[in-house]
């Protein structure tokens, strides 16, 4: 069966003769995870999500909420693990990241940090590297992001890079300074999963991220973060 590498990630995949036959001259460029048709169909029914949320009320908006106001409003979600959160203010533009460790809701330790010219990615990127430099190699604790790209990232196609020499097919690796670092944290705690967590969603520790990730719109905190 043809096999062919996906522009985004590098990952190669298969396609049957047969469907190569019915349409001459194609030459897939993507893998599953990122065929044009698929995102359009999640983009269709991330639509419906997000209007069904606001109909329930569901919190899917940036609210700058202040570390107080978080915990007098929100309860659900993780107990315990490490959340992270970042963001620019426009993007690119100048930014802030946050992250804060909780052992069955109470807080072992938190960080912020603010940059003046960034972007989203770098500042989702940045909160995950404090983040597993908080923690102890040994430790046993997820790591909780709302960037999937993060997720991907690390988990997926960073490894990909690494074997290649840190390059991608057509595309320049964007933030590989940070990446690099994020990669060799993740891989120093092999106990501390990285994983997803819907943004915006109500989940306590995830707004409290979000709370420290714009601290600085508020000009709240001092520069340490403590």
């Amino acid at each position: 069966m043809p096999r062919f590498e996906c522009q985004v990630c590098d990952a190669r995949f298969d396609v049957p003769q047969a469907a190569l036959d019915k349409y001459p001259g194609w030459q897939p460029k993507y893998c599953r995870d990122h065929s044009p048709n698929k995102k359009a169909g999640k983009s269709s029914a991330a639509k419906r999500s997000a209007s069904s949320a606001r109909a329930s009320g569901g919190a899917k908006r940036e609210e700058h909420l202040t570390r107080a106001q978080v915990l007098a409003k929100y309860q659900d979600g993780p107990s315990s693990g490490v959340f992270t959160d970042g963001s620019s203010i426009p993007n690119p533009g100048p930014g802030g990241w946050g992250m804060v460790w909780v052992d069955d809701g109470r807080i072992v330790a938190e960080r912020h940090g603010h940059e003046s010219d960034t972007t989203n990615n770098r500042m989702e990127l940045t909160a995950l590297i404090e983040a597993y430099r908080t923690l102890e190699v040994d430790a046993e604790t997820p790591v909780y992001t709302d960037s999937r790209l993060c997720v991907d990232t690390i988990t997926k196609w960073a490894p990909g890079w690494e074997r290649k020499g840190w390059k991608r097919k057509g595309q320049p690796l964007k933030n590989l300074d940070l990446v690099r670092q994020l990669l060799a944290l993740y891989r120093a705690h092999p106990a501390c999963p990285l994983e997803w967590i819907a943004a915006h969603s109500g989940y306590r520790w995830n707004e409290y991220a979000d709370s420290l990730a714009t601290a600085w719109l508020r000009g709240e905190l001092d520069e340490t973060g403590e």
